[in-house]
C-alpha cells in the first residue's frame, strides 16, 4: 500500500476541478502554468488526457497530476546502438519501423507532498495501466521528454528510464539541431515488457 493508493482519489483533472480546487504547486513554474492553464485546451484539441490523484481528507488538495498522449520510438531515428537495445527483445524486428509508446508529457507532485514516495507511487501507477489486461491497444514503451535539470532527470532514472541518446552531443545530432543549441529535454524511454505478465512470449 501507498500514499496515493490509502490516502487520495484518482480524478480527471478537469476544468471544474481546477477551479474548484487550491492551487497546484508542484515547485515548477511552466508544469504549475500547464496543468492550470493549458491542461484543458490540450484536452480539446486532442492533444492530451491530464489526470489528477486528491486528497480524501480534502477533496480540494491535488496531490499529484500528470499527461499522457499516444507516441512511438522510431527505431530509424536512432544510433545503431540504441536500435539494438530497444529491439533486443522484440520479435520479428523487421517487421517494425516503429513501436508503440506513451508519452507522458507532463508530471509533478504538489510541494505539500513530496518525500512520501508519491513520485514513484505515481510512475508505477501509469506504468500499471499500460500493461493492464484490459488496456485497449498495444503499448510497448513509456516515453518522456524530461526537462534537462538534475532533479526530473534523475527522477526518471531511479525510475528505470533510460536516455534515448547516449549523450546531449548524440541527440542533437539525430535530432538535427545545432552543436551551440542548449537542450532544454532529453529524451528518456522505459521498456513495459519488464513488467508485463507475458515476458518473453
Amino acid at each position: 500500500m501507498g500514499f496515493l493508493e490509502d490516502n487520495c482519489t484518482f480524478s480527471i483533472l478537469s476544468q471544474d476541478l481546477i477551479e474548484s480546487c487550491n492551487a497546484f504547486d508542484c515547485g515548477h513554474d511552466d508544469l504549475n502554468d500547464f496543468f492550470t492553464n493549458d491542461s484543458q485546451s490540450y484536452s480539446s484539441q486532442l492533444l492530451g488526457k491530464s489526470y489528477c490523484f486528491l486528497l480524501d481528507e480534502n477533496p480540494k488538495e491535488i496531490v499529484c497530476a500528470f499527461t499522457i498522449s499516444n507516441d512511438s520510438i522510431k527505431t530509424n531515428n536512432l544510433p545503431n546502438n540504441r536500435k539494438k537495445r530497444v529491439n533486443k527483445e522484440i520479435p520479428r524486428v523487421k517487421h517494425f519501423r516503429s513501436y508503440p509508446a506513451v508519452l507522458i508529457g507532463r508530471l509533478g507532485v504538489s510541494d505539500k507532498y513530496k518525500q512520501n514516495g508519491i513520485g514513484r507511487e505515481l510512475m508505477d501507477f501509469i506504468k500499471s495501466w499500460f500493461i493492464d489486461p484490459e488496456n485497449k491497444t498495444g503499448c510497448r514503451f513509456v516515453v518522456v521528454d524530461s526537462y534537462n535539470e538534475d532533479i526530473p532527470l534523475a527522477y526518471y532514472q531511479r525510475n528505470s528510464f533510460e536516455f534515448l541518446f547516449s549523450s546531449p552531443e548524440q541527440e542533437k545530432e539525430y535530432m538535427g539541431l545545432p552543436e551551440d543549441y542548449l537542450l532544454k529535454t532529453r529524451l528518456m524511454y522505459f521498456d513495459l515488457i519488464v513488467l508485463s505478465p507475458v515476458e518473453g512470449i
